[in-house]
């Protein structure tokens, strides 16, 4: 593949953009072999798998997901491209066992974009790299403002993708061309925007940040089953009396399960904004539930004695079994909470912000991908004691930092802190220091007696505050 850029001149030779113009993407509208069928039988993955063991190099990965449709998080297509091999894919709900793939490419170099959101639904087909190009991540370590795999390719390859399936149904069967051709483009240009990524690594200095990266994603552990998941139900916030927030455990609960048994995103079921309103409101019976605007639906009506179960439930719970009306935190409290409840844990914050973007600015980079911000926040938090770089170094590298990211911070945030620290101090002692009432102290007395002719003064009014102020099935 050649890289167009815009120096190079048009496709019809006529002369390129002049200095300054933004380049004019050329259409990747059509896969360079073809589109290829969809894999789903035997027979077919035997010849994917030998047309793969046939070629060379790095192999372009990408699998598409039904989000917002399906209940998990399973992979419906699974697309692979190789130097050689051509483009394959696979339909892994057909062929839910690809380990004949992965005997053959398990070793090789896996190019995808955005790997943290694909390698859970691949290894539950039996996919799992050994090593590791993420694109999106490597554009985010270069500093380039925009990441996305199709504003990558326009930038550093001069085309264009069509990105207008992405949010699509992918359990849909048969899968419709047209977005076939957009599964295959996914891939087609991969490893080539992998080869410019790594030139540009290579000349800022940043491989071996971007190998500590890449292996710290095929190291991650899964993620931790989410404590209080209903929680994050949309709107729940609005709501501040526990019997009103176990109607939304309640509920959610009963969402949850009847959407895992119907394989439907849990959305379709029953949407957030009908469960908060039907805590808002403590309907006293399922006629007043089903009554309320967010169940009044065909699809609601046949589930209402579901829905009232759930409801009633909490309605009938003791007070010691309501939740608590937050989560048990696990970790410091937010940081727009720190100024009123801790000025000093604020000032440590904020020298730490200030002294990471330095460095974030000096390397071009984003400053959440020199540090994690949570790691930031509990260092500034409860800083360590002694507070020395060898000692936040332990710290960081505790909570998951890389090498590169400990080597860059470590001791700048000692300093930091330790400044910061300092100040703090030096203030508590310039208040001790100063006298409660100056005028008091007087020697002939007459601050009282001044402050005593003085007319009283009128509180001022206080000014008033304004108040700021998908289809089920």
């Amino acid at each position: 593949m050649v890289r167009v850029t815009a120096a190079d001149p048009a496709p019809d030779g006529t002369a390129p953009a002049d200095e300054g113009e933004a380049p004019t993407a050329v259409p990747l509208l059509e896969p360079r072999d073809g589109l290829p069928p969809v894999v789903d039988t035997a027979e077919a993955l035997d010849r994917v798998v030998a047309a793969l063991a046939r070629g060379t190099g790095p192999v372009a990965v990408d699998a598409e997901r039904a989000s917002g449709y399906r209940y998990g998080q399973r992979a419906y297509l699974v697309q692979l491209r190789r130097e050689g091999s051509g483009t394959a894919l696979i339909d892994p709900i057909a062929l839910p066992d690809l380990s004949a793939v992965q005997a053959v490419i398990g070793d090789e170099e896996w190019v995808l974009h955005a790997a943290s959101q694909d390698l859970a639904c691949l290894a539950e087909v039996g996919l799992v790299p050994a090593r590791l190009f993420d694109t999106e991540l490597a554009g985010r370590l270069l500093g380039h403002p925009r990441v996305g795999l199709g504003a990558l390719v326009q930038t550093e390859l001069g085309l264009a993708l069509e990105k207008g399936h992405s949010a699509a149904d992918w359990s849909t069967r048969p899968l419709p061309e047209p977005w076939l051709h957009y599964a295959a483009l996914d891939v087609e240009v991969l490893v080539e925007l992998r080869d410019v990524l790594a030139e540009q690594l290579r000349d800022q200095g940043k491989q071996e940040w971007a190998r500590q990266e890449f292996a710290a994603l095929l190291d991650a552990p899964g993620p931790p089953p989410r404590v209080d998941p209903w929680r994050r139900t949309s709107g729940v916030h609005r709501l501040r009396q526990r019997r009103q927030l176990a109607t939304v455990r309640s509920l959610w609960e009963a969402r949850d399960a009847l959407a895992r048994r119907m394989d439907v995103s849990p959305g379709r079921v029953l949407p957030d904004a009908a469960i908060v309103e039907a805590a808002a409101a403590q309907p006293p019976s399922a006629e007043a539930l089903g009554a309320l605007p967010g169940f009044s639906g065909r699809g609601q009506r046949r589930r209402i004695a579901t829905w009232w179960k759930a409801v009633d439930a909490a309605r009938q719970l003791p007070d010691a079994a309501l939740p608590p009306p937050a989560p048990r935190a696990d970790g410091p409290p937010p940081a727009r909470a720190w100024r009123d409840r801790d000025p000093d844990a604020a000032a440590r914050l904020d020298a730490c912000r200030g002294a990471l973007r330095d460095v974030a600015d000096q390397h071009g980079l984003p400053v959440e991908n020199l540090l994690s911000p949570d790691a930031v926040r509990r260092l500034a938090w409860q800083p360590p004691d002694p507070l020395d770089a060898g000692v936040v170094a332990r710290f960081l590298t505790e909570r998951g930092a890389r090498v590169w990211q400990v080597e860059l911070t470590a001791a700048l945030l000692a300093d930091a802190l330790a400044a910061a620290i300092a100040a703090s101090a030096a203030s508590a002692a310039t208040a001790d220091a100063s006298p409660a009432d100056p005028a008091a102290e007087e020697p002939d007395g007459t601050g009282a007696a001044d402050a005593a002719a003085q007319p009283a003064v009128q509180p001022a009014a206080r000014s008033r505050r304004r108040r700021r102020p998908p289809r089920q099935v």
